[in-house]
Protein backbone atom coordinates (compact mmCIF):
# COMPACT_ATOMS: atom_id res chain seq x y z
CA UNK A 1 0.00 0.00 0.00
CA UNK A 2 1.16 3.56 -0.60
CA UNK A 3 2.35 5.61 2.33
CA UNK A 4 1.71 9.21 3.37
CA UNK A 5 2.82 12.10 1.19
CA UNK A 6 2.49 12.50 -2.53
CA UNK A 7 4.13 11.19 -5.67
CA UNK A 8 3.73 12.87 -9.03
CA UNK A 9 1.01 15.09 -7.58
CA UNK A 10 -1.16 12.13 -6.52
CA UNK A 11 -2.19 12.10 -2.87
CA UNK A 12 -1.45 8.90 -0.98
CA UNK A 13 -2.90 7.46 2.19
CA UNK A 14 -1.13 7.38 5.54
CA UNK A 15 -2.53 4.37 7.38
CA UNK A 16 -1.11 5.50 10.70
CA UNK A 17 0.77 2.23 11.22
CA UNK A 18 4.21 3.71 11.83
CA UNK A 19 5.35 2.60 15.28
CA UNK A 20 2.42 0.23 15.80
CA UNK A 21 3.37 -3.21 17.14
CA UNK A 22 2.02 -6.37 15.57
CA UNK A 23 2.15 -10.07 16.36
CA UNK A 24 1.51 -12.13 13.22
CA UNK A 25 0.98 -15.85 13.73
CA UNK A 26 2.15 -18.55 11.31
CA UNK A 27 4.15 -16.00 9.35
CA UNK A 28 7.10 -17.88 7.88
CA UNK A 29 5.29 -18.32 4.55
CA UNK A 30 2.04 -17.83 2.70
CA UNK A 31 -0.59 -15.39 3.91
CA UNK A 32 1.01 -14.78 7.30
CA UNK A 33 4.33 -13.85 5.76
CA UNK A 34 2.68 -11.51 3.25
CA UNK A 35 0.75 -9.76 6.03
CA UNK A 36 3.89 -9.31 8.15
CA UNK A 37 5.75 -7.87 5.16
CA UNK A 38 2.89 -5.49 4.33
CA UNK A 39 2.59 -4.23 7.92
CA UNK A 40 6.34 -3.67 8.15
CA UNK A 41 6.35 -1.84 4.82
CA UNK A 42 3.82 0.57 6.36
CA UNK A 43 6.13 1.17 9.32
CA UNK A 44 4.79 -1.26 11.91
CA UNK A 45 7.19 -3.34 14.00
CA UNK A 46 6.30 -7.00 13.75
CA UNK A 47 6.95 -10.26 15.54
CA UNK A 48 6.81 -13.26 13.24
CA UNK A 49 6.24 -16.69 14.65
CA UNK A 50 6.18 -20.24 13.31
CA UNK A 51 7.74 -23.60 14.10
CA UNK A 52 10.51 -23.27 11.51
CA UNK A 53 13.16 -21.08 13.15
CA UNK A 54 15.54 -20.89 10.19
CA UNK A 55 12.85 -20.03 7.66
CA UNK A 56 11.35 -17.49 10.07
CA UNK A 57 14.69 -15.78 10.59
CA UNK A 58 15.22 -15.52 6.84
CA UNK A 59 11.87 -13.76 6.43
CA UNK A 60 12.62 -11.39 9.32
CA UNK A 61 16.06 -10.62 7.90
CA UNK A 62 14.51 -9.80 4.54
CA UNK A 63 12.04 -7.39 6.15
CA UNK A 64 14.80 -5.69 8.13
CA UNK A 65 16.96 -5.33 5.04
CA UNK A 66 14.16 -3.40 3.32
CA UNK A 67 13.75 -1.01 6.24
CA UNK A 68 10.82 0.91 7.74
CA UNK A 69 9.26 -1.41 10.34
CA UNK A 70 11.48 -3.83 12.23
CA UNK A 71 10.88 -7.59 12.36
CA UNK A 72 11.64 -10.07 15.13
CA UNK A 73 11.51 -13.86 14.78
CA UNK A 74 10.06 -16.03 17.56
CA UNK A 75 10.06 -19.76 16.89
CA UNK A 76 7.38 -21.81 18.61
CA UNK A 77 4.47 -24.18 18.25
CA UNK A 78 1.14 -22.41 18.75
CA UNK A 79 -0.41 -25.59 20.07
CA UNK A 80 2.15 -25.85 22.88
CA UNK A 81 3.99 -22.55 23.32
CA UNK A 82 1.29 -19.87 23.14
CA UNK A 83 2.21 -18.22 26.45
CA UNK A 84 5.92 -18.30 25.62
CA UNK A 85 5.22 -16.76 22.21
CA UNK A 86 3.23 -13.97 23.84
CA UNK A 87 5.99 -13.27 26.37
CA UNK A 88 8.67 -13.20 23.67
CA UNK A 89 6.57 -10.82 21.58
CA UNK A 90 6.03 -8.53 24.56
CA UNK A 91 9.76 -8.57 25.32
CA UNK A 92 10.60 -7.70 21.72
CA UNK A 93 7.94 -5.04 21.14
CA UNK A 94 7.01 -3.74 24.59
CA UNK A 95 3.33 -4.20 23.81
CA UNK A 96 1.00 -5.53 21.13
CA UNK A 97 -1.37 -3.21 19.26
CA UNK A 98 -2.28 -5.61 16.46
CA UNK A 99 -2.87 -9.36 16.64
CA UNK A 100 -3.12 -11.14 13.30
CA UNK A 101 -4.37 -14.61 14.15
CA UNK A 102 -3.34 -16.92 11.37
CA UNK A 103 -3.20 -20.67 11.93
CA UNK A 104 -2.45 -23.64 9.71
CA UNK A 105 -5.30 -25.51 8.13
CA UNK A 106 -6.38 -28.97 9.32
CA UNK A 107 -6.12 -31.98 7.01
CA UNK A 108 -8.66 -32.48 4.27
CA UNK A 109 -11.52 -34.85 5.03
CA UNK A 110 -15.18 -35.42 4.24
CA UNK A 111 -17.76 -35.32 7.04
CA UNK A 112 -18.31 -39.06 6.67
CA UNK A 113 -14.62 -39.93 6.85
CA UNK A 114 -13.47 -37.72 9.74
CA UNK A 115 -12.69 -39.67 12.91
CA UNK A 116 -14.11 -38.59 16.30
CA UNK A 117 -10.64 -38.41 17.83
CA UNK A 118 -9.56 -35.80 15.27
CA UNK A 119 -11.81 -33.02 16.53
CA UNK A 120 -10.22 -32.12 19.86
CA UNK A 121 -6.56 -31.89 18.75
CA UNK A 122 -7.52 -29.84 15.71
CA UNK A 123 -9.63 -27.48 17.84
CA UNK A 124 -6.71 -27.08 20.22
CA UNK A 125 -4.35 -26.39 17.30
CA UNK A 126 -6.29 -23.82 15.27
CA UNK A 127 -8.90 -22.31 17.60
CA UNK A 128 -7.69 -22.31 21.22
CA UNK A 129 -4.44 -20.38 20.48
CA UNK A 130 -6.47 -17.54 18.96
CA UNK A 131 -8.79 -17.29 21.95
CA UNK A 132 -5.85 -17.52 24.36
CA UNK A 133 -3.70 -14.87 22.68
CA UNK A 134 -6.62 -12.48 22.34
CA UNK A 135 -7.19 -12.78 26.07
CA UNK A 136 -3.53 -12.01 26.70
CA UNK A 137 -3.30 -8.92 24.48
CA UNK A 138 -6.68 -7.35 25.24
CA UNK A 139 -5.81 -5.77 28.63
CA UNK A 140 -3.01 -3.71 27.09
CA UNK A 141 -5.16 -2.73 24.12
CA UNK A 142 -7.98 -1.58 26.39
CA UNK A 143 -5.59 0.43 28.52
CA UNK A 144 -4.17 2.24 25.46
CA UNK A 145 -7.55 2.70 23.79
CA UNK A 146 -6.40 1.09 20.56
CA UNK A 147 -6.33 -2.47 19.31
CA UNK A 148 -6.86 -4.62 16.26
CA UNK A 149 -7.66 -8.33 16.41
CA UNK A 150 -7.78 -9.83 12.94
CA UNK A 151 -8.34 -13.50 12.27
CA UNK A 152 -7.47 -15.02 8.92
CA UNK A 153 -10.20 -17.60 8.43
CA UNK A 154 -11.66 -18.83 5.13
CA UNK A 155 -14.63 -18.23 2.86
CA UNK A 156 -15.65 -21.73 4.01
CA UNK A 157 -17.26 -20.15 7.10
CA UNK A 158 -19.83 -18.65 4.71
CA UNK A 159 -19.85 -21.26 1.96
CA UNK A 160 -18.50 -24.61 3.21
CA UNK A 161 -15.94 -26.24 0.96
CA UNK A 162 -16.10 -29.92 0.01
CA UNK A 163 -13.57 -32.28 1.62
CA UNK A 164 -12.71 -29.71 4.32
CA UNK A 165 -15.15 -30.50 7.10
CA UNK A 166 -12.64 -29.88 9.91
CA UNK A 167 -11.83 -26.41 8.65
CA UNK A 168 -15.47 -25.61 7.82
CA UNK A 169 -16.65 -26.48 11.32
CA UNK A 170 -13.78 -25.29 13.51
CA UNK A 171 -13.20 -21.96 11.81
CA UNK A 172 -16.93 -21.28 12.06
CA UNK A 173 -16.62 -21.39 15.85
CA UNK A 174 -14.26 -18.40 15.60
CA UNK A 175 -17.00 -16.42 13.84
CA UNK A 176 -19.34 -16.53 16.85
CA UNK A 177 -16.50 -15.71 19.26
CA UNK A 178 -15.26 -12.75 17.20
CA UNK A 179 -18.72 -11.25 16.75
CA UNK A 180 -19.41 -11.50 20.48
CA UNK A 181 -16.03 -10.01 21.43
CA UNK A 182 -16.32 -7.16 18.92
CA UNK A 183 -19.43 -5.80 20.68
CA UNK A 184 -17.77 -6.03 24.08
CA UNK A 185 -14.63 -4.02 23.21
CA UNK A 186 -15.77 -1.59 20.50
CA UNK A 187 -16.03 1.30 22.96
CA UNK A 188 -12.42 0.66 23.99
CA UNK A 189 -11.14 1.55 20.52
CA UNK A 190 -10.59 -2.12 19.63
CA UNK A 191 -11.87 -3.69 16.43
CA UNK A 192 -12.34 -7.41 15.89
CA UNK A 193 -12.73 -8.68 12.34
CA UNK A 194 -12.27 -11.77 10.22
CA UNK A 195 -10.67 -11.73 6.79
CA UNK A 196 -11.77 -14.56 4.55
CA UNK A 197 -9.39 -15.63 1.79
CA UNK A 198 -10.74 -17.46 -1.18
CA UNK A 199 -8.34 -19.13 -3.59
CA UNK A 200 -5.09 -17.29 -2.95
CA UNK A 201 -1.96 -18.77 -4.57
CA UNK A 202 -0.01 -20.34 -1.69
CA UNK A 203 1.58 -23.69 -0.86
CA UNK A 204 -1.63 -24.55 1.02
CA UNK A 205 -3.69 -23.97 -2.13
CA UNK A 206 -1.50 -26.42 -4.01
CA UNK A 207 -1.86 -28.99 -1.23
CA UNK A 208 -5.66 -28.68 -1.28
CA UNK A 209 -5.82 -29.00 -5.05
CA UNK A 210 -3.72 -32.16 -4.79
CA UNK A 211 -5.93 -33.58 -2.02
CA UNK A 212 -9.10 -32.83 -3.99
CA UNK A 213 -7.63 -34.41 -7.11
CA UNK A 214 -6.92 -37.61 -5.18
CA UNK A 215 -10.36 -37.65 -3.55
CA UNK A 216 -12.16 -37.10 -6.86
CA UNK A 217 -9.96 -39.27 -9.06
CA UNK A 218 -8.91 -36.32 -11.21
CA UNK A 219 -5.67 -34.63 -12.12
CA UNK A 220 -4.50 -31.49 -10.32
CA UNK A 221 -4.82 -29.61 -13.61
CA UNK A 222 -8.48 -30.60 -13.85
CA UNK A 223 -9.14 -29.47 -10.29
CA UNK A 224 -7.42 -26.15 -10.92
CA UNK A 225 -9.39 -25.62 -14.13
CA UNK A 226 -12.66 -26.22 -12.27
CA UNK A 227 -11.65 -23.84 -9.49
CA UNK A 228 -10.71 -21.09 -11.93
CA UNK A 229 -14.04 -21.48 -13.71
CA UNK A 230 -15.83 -20.82 -10.40
CA UNK A 231 -14.01 -17.53 -9.74
CA UNK A 232 -15.44 -14.51 -11.61
CA UNK A 233 -11.99 -12.87 -11.58
CA UNK A 234 -10.74 -15.91 -13.52
CA UNK A 235 -7.58 -16.40 -11.47
CA UNK A 236 -6.22 -17.18 -8.03
CA UNK A 237 -5.45 -14.16 -5.87
CA UNK A 238 -1.96 -12.95 -4.99
CA UNK A 239 -0.75 -12.94 -1.41
CA UNK A 240 0.02 -9.22 -1.55
CA UNK A 241 -3.57 -8.46 -2.61
CA UNK A 242 -4.81 -10.28 0.45
CA UNK A 243 -2.20 -8.74 2.77
CA UNK A 244 -3.11 -5.20 1.74
CA UNK A 245 -6.69 -5.75 2.91
CA UNK A 246 -5.48 -7.01 6.29
CA UNK A 247 -3.09 -4.08 6.51
CA UNK A 248 -5.90 -1.58 5.97
CA UNK A 249 -8.12 -3.26 8.59
CA UNK A 250 -5.21 -3.09 11.05
CA UNK A 251 -4.83 0.64 10.49
CA UNK A 252 -6.28 3.73 12.10
CA UNK A 253 -8.27 4.30 8.90
CA UNK A 254 -10.43 1.25 9.63
CA UNK A 255 -11.54 2.37 13.09
CA UNK A 256 -15.28 2.04 12.33
CA UNK A 257 -15.12 -1.48 10.88
CA UNK A 258 -15.69 -4.15 13.51
CA UNK A 259 -17.60 -7.39 13.92
CA UNK A 260 -17.29 -7.93 10.18
CA UNK A 261 -16.17 -10.65 7.80
CA UNK A 262 -14.39 -9.32 4.73
CA UNK A 263 -14.02 -11.66 1.75
CA UNK A 264 -10.97 -11.54 -0.50
CA UNK A 265 -12.02 -14.12 -3.06
CA UNK A 266 -12.31 -12.62 -6.55
CA UNK A 267 -16.10 -12.91 -6.29
CA UNK A 268 -16.14 -16.69 -5.79
CA UNK A 269 -18.78 -16.64 -3.04
CA UNK A 270 -21.97 -15.90 -4.94
CA UNK A 271 -24.41 -15.06 -2.16
CA UNK A 272 -24.84 -11.45 -1.02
Amino acid sequence: MPNGGSAGGVNTVDLGLTGKRALVLSSSRGLGRAVAESLAAEGADVVLTARSGDQLKAVADGINARGRGRAHAVAGDLGKDVHAIHKAAMDALGGIDILVANTGGPPASTALAVKPEQWTPQFEAIVVPIFTLAGLVLPGMRERGFGRILTIASTSVQQPLPNLVLSNALRSSIVGWAKTLSAEVAKDGITVNLVLPGRIQTDRTGQLDTANAKAQGKTVAQITETMLASIPAGRYGRVDEFADVVCFLASERASYITGSMIRVDGGAVRHV
